[in-house]
């Protein structure tokens, strides 16, 4: 079998007996029933992930940055230049991008894979040299990679959540880079949802209504080209996806397979999210959403997958920043769950108790 056959193998949907342990543990804790909301739905997330209750604590965390180029930048569908993305890398590995600290912020590792720059990298610490090809061919004159190409960056991504799994880390996170990819996940985003491609396509970096109107009509030309099978989410990929886009998806998969939880960054996460959900539907059960994009596609994309995002701060920039914004958060819900007392152990009454607080919580 294939890396890609074994791992979706597998992923399997979450533990119900665990999940039914933490959702009975959290409604002994000493706070009202269900007062921290989603939090006690990631507490009881991660434990069904993990199998048992209370869950391991989600750290170490590391955050994984795919970045690769696309030849639909030829469009005109951004302003920004191409050569972008390999200054982007460069400041990354440099530590002074808006990724590295927030990573150094919450405690993440930043780890940078290429999987599709067209620049060729110079090795440096803190690089994965993963390169399938140097970007991708442009959407709108064939498909934007061969279906090979698509598998082995799936393949690559597995490899990535295998190796920082195996590094001891407890957390992945999701993060990119590619100037461009927002138009190849509106398309992705669009076959995988069923949306027209106007309302699942953004500004990105920040384009004017022009070019917007321009990235539409992108979008529809190479949607029309190819007349894609959303039942065939390889095919998709290949089609009109990116590197990094099919990178994350294998890179989810490979989480999955291995029982570690994952926060989603922004739209590009979340479109290969939607490439993994085809391929497997229960990936869904190891991931949480870490926000909510700006970018129009984000949300029929997150309302697919089934994910409430975490944090709304009206973010657009990617690299993984929404997601590590959004680990304390998880952190916090798994060690509620974990170290908080019951009512019993602290001797606080329940307010099944006569004499127990009232419904809101205090004691009468």
């Amino acid at each position: 079998m294939t890396l890609l056959a074994d791992t979706l193998e597998a992923v399997r949907p979450l533990d119900a007996s665990a999940m039914a342990d933490a959702r009975e543990r959290q409604d002994r804790l000493t706070k009202p029933r269900g007062s921290l909301g989603v939090l006690e739905d990631i507490s009881v997330q991660l434990a069904g992930l993990a199998g048992r209750c209370p869950p391991p604590m989600p750290e170490p965390a590391a955050v994984a940055v795919f970045a690769g180029d696309h030849g639909v930048h030829a469009q005109g569908v951004t302003p920004w230049p191409q050569e972008v993305t390999v200054q982007m890398v460069a400041n990354f590995l440099a530590g002074g991008a808006v990724v590295n600290a927030a990573a150094v912020q919450v405690g993440a590792e930043v780890c940078v894979v290429d999987v599709g720059v067209a620049a060729a990298l110079e090795p440096v610490p803190g690089l994965l040299p993963r390169k399938v090809r140097a970007g991708t061919d442009d959407m709108t004159d064939g498909p934007a990679m061969a279906r090979d190409e698509a598998l082995r960056a799936l393949e690559t991504g597995i490899e990535v959540a295998r190796d920082l799994a195996n590094a001891g880390n407890r957390m992945l996170l999701t993060g990119d880079m590619g100037i461009a990819n927002t138009t190849a996940a509106a398309a992705l985003i669009a076959v995988l949802t069923g949306a027209d491609p106007a309302e699942v396509t953004g500004r990105g970096t920040g384009v004017d209504d022009a070019t917007w109107t321009r990235k539409v009509e992108v979008v529809r030309r190479a949607l029309a080209l190819h007349q894609l099978d959303p039942a065939d989410p390889v095919g998709v990929v290949a089609a009109v996806g990116g590197l990094e886009h099919a990178a994350t998806a294998g890179f989810l998969l490979g989480a999955a397979a291995l029982r570690v939880p994952v926060l989603l960054d922004g739209v590009t996460a979340a479109a290969a999210a939607l490439v993994a959900q085809a391929l497997a539907p229960d990936v869904t059960g190891t991931l949480v959403a870490g926000h909510l994009s700006v970018e129009p596609g984000a949300r029929p994309a997150l309302d697919r997958l089934g994910l409430r995002p975490l944090v709304d701060l009206d973010l657009r920039l990617g690299e993984g920043s929404g997601a590590l914004l959004a680990l304390p958060l998880v952190q916090v819900a798994v060690r509620v769950l974990r170290d908080v007392s019951s009512f019993d152990g602290a001797g606080v009454a329940d307010k099944d108790a006569a004499g127990g607080p009232s419904a809101s919580g205090r004691v009468q």
